[in-house]
């Protein structure tokens, strides 16, 4: 699971290396060479440079702990990932960032996700099906793509209504911008 606050998820007393090897130690009881070369595997997926893996959460920037409670959820090749508004804490410049870096991984590793978002226009980036809930009750669902141009119920025609409308991407690609961090 991915959390929306990574700085709340990491242990302040673990650095980035110890974080992402706790779940290889615990459950897929790796160590020596074979549990450091998958932390060094993991954060290059991620795009955690090496030299930030000996470095504690409060010496990470806020995109820097989002890759590593990512490299730590995907640490024993989940096919089912659960994301609890994982941008949500983060600027929106490095948001696209770790969207980009969701969406390559997913593709990548053949994962499904559980994407929980308020962010209707990250929901319409990420997502290929939706489940809009009302106080705790499903009141509509279906392909991203129907349930966003299509609405058939009151409250998500009201989400949508309220929901910012993203700035037209650049050459009318429908993916978050590339930023750098």
């Amino acid at each position: 699971m991915v959390f929306q606050d990574a700085t709340d998820s990491l242990n302040p007393r673990h650095n980035a290396f110890d974080s992402i090897a706790e779940p290889l130690r615990r459950l897929g009881k790796l160590r020596g060479d074979a549990l450091a070369a998958r932390v060094e595997e993991l954060a290059h997926l991620t795009g955690l440079p090496d030299h930030l893996l000996s470095r504690y959460p409060h010496q990470l920037s806020g995109g820097q702990k989002a890759r590593v409670g990512i490299a730590r959820a995907i640490a024993l090749d989940p096919k089912f990932l659960i994301l609890d508004e994982p941008t949500a804490a983060l600027d929106v410049s490095i948001q696209a960032v770790v969207l980009n870096l969701l969406a390559d991984l997913r593709a990548r590793l053949g994962m499904t996700y559980l994407f929980v978002s308020h962010d209707l226009n990250v929901v319409r980036l990420l997502c290929d099906h939706v489940i809009v809930m009302q106080d705790g009750q499903i009141v509509e669902q279906g392909p991203t793509v129907s349930v966003m141009d299509a609405p058939q119920h009151p409250y998500t025609r009201d989400l949508l209504q309220s929901a910012p409308k993203p700035p037209a991407a650049p050459g009318g690609a429908d993916t978050p911008a590339k930023a750098a961090e």
